[in-house]
């Protein structure tokens, strides 16, 4: 049975002019090593991206914080985004942790978008970008025990529970990219309209980049508010 993607009302109702670009990765090889070099050009990159300080006074970062402020969160939960580029700002890159992590890392430097993903052949049904109803199962990466969701907060989850909370802040455990991983669920989001150009381009930097540095077979969709499904499997 095919897999899907889909963005719920729920939070069509609080972000009704989000775009949001996936792309789906098929018979990849995520072993191996991504180049340092490509890496450290793209922090190199973000540190032009947030010249103010403190950071949440550049536009990029200001977009999230805005958006954060809509929904339920857990106390000092920000953007994937704002905790990529304030590394970046910083002079603390992020390490390489595997190819494809390392891949979506450099494209959200590079374009300033948050980019993340979860490991297709691990999740139960389709992928829903949603709001939480509260208590939703969530065993957080890196964790032993498990953090549900809370009531109101913004979450991807699939039929068997939470895969990242308060929107894009925290990856679980069960969906993670490892390196045996060889089908993938890539997404970028974009929560300022004027910055939709900014999006189409890192989603075709995205396609380029993982047939380049993995050869994988990938496709690439737009959703928006009149588009929100897409098959992803």
């Amino acid at each position: 049975m095919s897999k899907a993607f889909e963005i719920e009302p729920a939070f069509w109702n609080l972000f009704p002019d989000t775009t949001i670009g996936i792309a789906t990765l098929h018979n990849f090889d995520n072993h191996g090593e991504f180049p340092q070099a490509v890496l450290n050009d793209a922090n190199q990159q973000a540190q032009q991206l947030v010249p103010e300080t403190p950071i949440a006074q550049n536009g990029v970062v200001a977009d999230w914080r805005e958006a954060y402020r809509k929904f339920k969160t857990k106390k000092g939960a920000r953007s994937s985004i704002e905790n990529l580029l304030k590394r970046a700002q910083q002079g603390k890159p992020v390490s390489s942790i595997n190819p494809l992590v390392d891949l979506y890392n450099v494209i959200s430097l590079r374009h300033a978008l948050p980019c993340g993903g979860e490991n297709i052949d691990a999740m139960v049904g389709d992928i829903k970008l949603t709001v939480a109803d509260g208590g939703e199962p969530f065993h957080p990466l890196g964790e032993d025990d498990e953090e549900p969701a809370l009531p109101g907060e913004v979450v991807y989850k699939d039929d068997a529970g939470i895969i990242c909370r308060c929107w894009n802040w925290r990856d679980g455990e069960r969906t993670m990219l490892t390196e045996d991983t060889t089908n993938a669920f890539l997404c970028l989001e974009c929560v300022n309209p004027e910055r939709k150009d900014a999006l189409e381009a890192a989603l075709a930097d995205l396609k380029e980049l993982t047939k380049t540095y993995l050869n994988a077979d990938a496709e690439t969709s737009i959703l928006t508010i009149d588009q929100p499904r897409v098959i992803i499997d």
